[in-house]
């Protein structure tokens, strides 16, 4: 049989069966740009082509070596954003593509083995989270499973309690070594006006005071 290279790197998402691969992207930085879009515009990072998918923290990734059985293994992405695999150690993971890794980890492998063939699948996404703090009545970290707004992330923690400053909500989003403070009225959008509902990114803090 004719020994043929792998040249696509495949994306499979299986969180809660619920995400498809087209609805989560992560971006490295979020762009300035993008903190006053509307609820029904899916901001400029969250990007509908899964190949530019971004690994992140928690992470699961198959990550399997062509006719090398004893290097191929399901590994998690490490806080400190590296994976652990035979022969090559500890390698960094975040940040990079599927294809980027597979890349880095053919030429790692290369040192070791004739010719590899590597292939990468993301087969967990768990590090695409939103934290919502303060006055809601089950405050935490969710995982986003599409895009999601502002009004649908208190929705998730249950919504807010009684004594919540609803017109002081604040969204934190990192932007490099930037943090934004980003208002978000409750009272408006629970009227109806869609355009103050923020698209969140991974990585937000939704803080109610």
């Amino acid at each position: 049989m004719t020994r043929r290279l792998l040249t696509a790197t495949v994306l499979s998402f299986a969180i809660g069966g619920a995400a498809s691969a087209q609805d989560l992207v992560q971006p490295t930085e979020p762009p300035a740009a993008t903190t006053t879009t509307g609820a029904t515009t899916i901001e400029n990072a969250i990007i509908s082509n899964a190949k530019d998918y971004r690994i992140g923290p928690e992470d699961l990734l198959d990550i399997s070596v062509w006719k090398n059985p004893e290097l191929s293994r399901t590994v998690p992405v490490r806080p400190d954003g590296k994976v652990s695999l035979p022969l090559v150690n500890d390698i960094q993971a975040w940040g990079l593509t599927p294809s980027e890794l597979r890349q880095q980890l053919t030429q790692r492998f290369a040192e070791f083995i004739p010719s590899p063939e590597v292939a990468v699948i993301v087969r967990e996404v768990h590090s695409m989270k939103v934290a919502v703090v303060g006055s809601v009545k089950n405050p935490g970290r969710y995982e986003l499973k599409s895009a999601a707004t502002v009004l649908e992330m208190i929705a998730l923690s249950q919504g807010l309690t009684d004594f919540a400053a609803r017109d002081r909500i604040v969204v934190l989003r990192q932007n490099g070594a930037e943090t934004k403070r980003i208002p978000f009225n409750y009272r408006k959008v629970a009227a109806g006006d869609d355009k103050e509902n923020l698209v969140v990114l991974p990585g937000d803090i939704i803080v109610v005071p």
